[in-house]
């Protein structure tokens, strides 16, 4: 097994990326890259961060904004349209995807679930316009003849993240849920319910759908990718709680220490997390992506929310 580093250590090198988790490159000269979804939908991503775009015969519309790239967009959008952007859809209210809508200029309609509006008027970002539209469980956009399914389906990664469905060209749009050949950001994304993302990832997988975009990494996804990360959650759920059930807290703390309960959970929760990785480590280690970058935060995680949630 090689080297994996604790959370703050750092080591000479990361695992390799594997070749499947990599997507077609970004000339560096534009600085992003479109990906043709079919029926006037496209991906534009750094192959950091992606959006979508759907252009019809009167106008464009944007689903989310990333600013590591949304300087481009007006460039981008220009490849597939002449017609000025009618709409913003916002997936949810994160500032790295949504914070670059004023790149887009004019006026243009923009809509998400209820939640996210209520916490941008509450945060007041000018970075992120408040929605002119917000629904709380559906809300079907149609345009020149071209829809966007927009659903709701509870807290997951942030209460207001939605589902975004374009069903003719069969594209599903769900952001920081799913990581297309890698291992997902820390701590579940930072995901406000770990259990009701995992859920959601399992929704996802029964949909009917051809592509996916997932708002991160550099390529689309598919339902084998999907698969992959409900596999791989429930081998962490498995793991980490077998760790809870044969860990003793208190094994092996100096007797001088016994008296500081801080050092003692501490040193509980860190043999805990070790066993997780050291379990998970021998079969998912080649196939996802920066599997030994975040293994210990989404073994921590998941420890925390099988012992207190």
């Amino acid at each position: 097994m090689p080297e994996i580093a604790p959370i703050g250590v750092r080591i000479g090198k990361y695992l390799d990326v594997p070749t499947a988790a990599k997507g077609p490159p970004v000339d560096p000269k534009k600085g992003y890259r479109l990906q043709d979804l079919g029926d006037g939908l496209y991906m534009v991503t750094d192959n950091i961060y992606q959006s979508m775009l759907l252009a019809y015969d009167k106008g464009v519309v944007v689903i989310d904004t990333p600013p590591t790239f949304s300087s481009h967009l007006p460039e981008a959008i220009k490849e597939i349209s002449s017609q000025p952007v009618t709409h913003v859809v916002y997936s949810h209210a994160h500032k790295d995807h949504i914070g670059g809508t004023h790149s887009l200029g004019g006026t243009p309609i923009i809509i998400a679930q209820e939640e996210t509006a209520w916490r941008l008027k509450r945060d007041n970002d000018p970075d992120r316009p408040i929605p002119t539209v917000a629904f709380k469980d559906k809300y079907t956009l149609t345009v020149g003849g071209k829809v966007l399914d927009l659903s709701y389906h509870g807290v997951g990664h942030l209460p207001g993240n939605i589902f975004i469905s374009a069903p003719k060209q069969k594209v599903l749009m769900v952001v920081d849920t799913v990581f297309p050949g890698w291992m997902p950001w820390r701590r579940f994304a930072v995901a406000q319910d770990v259990l009701g993302s995992m859920s959601q990832v399992e929704e996802i997988a029964n949909m009917d759908w051809k592509t996916f975009v997932g708002g991160h990494v550099e390529r689309t996804g598919t339902h084998e990718d999907v698969d992959t990360q409900v596999a791989f959650y429930h081998d962490l759920k498995d793991a980490a709680g077998q760790a809870l059930a044969s860990t003793r807290p208190g094994e092996g703390v100096d007797a001088a220490d016994m008296k500081n309960p801080w050092a003692v959970f501490d040193n509980y929760v860190d043999r805990v997390v070790v066993q997780c990785v050291n379990t998970l480590a021998p079969k998912w280690q080649t196939r996802l992506a920066a599997f030994d970058v975040y293994i210990w935060d989404q073994c921590f995680s998941m420890e925390q929310t099988l012992r207190i949630e």
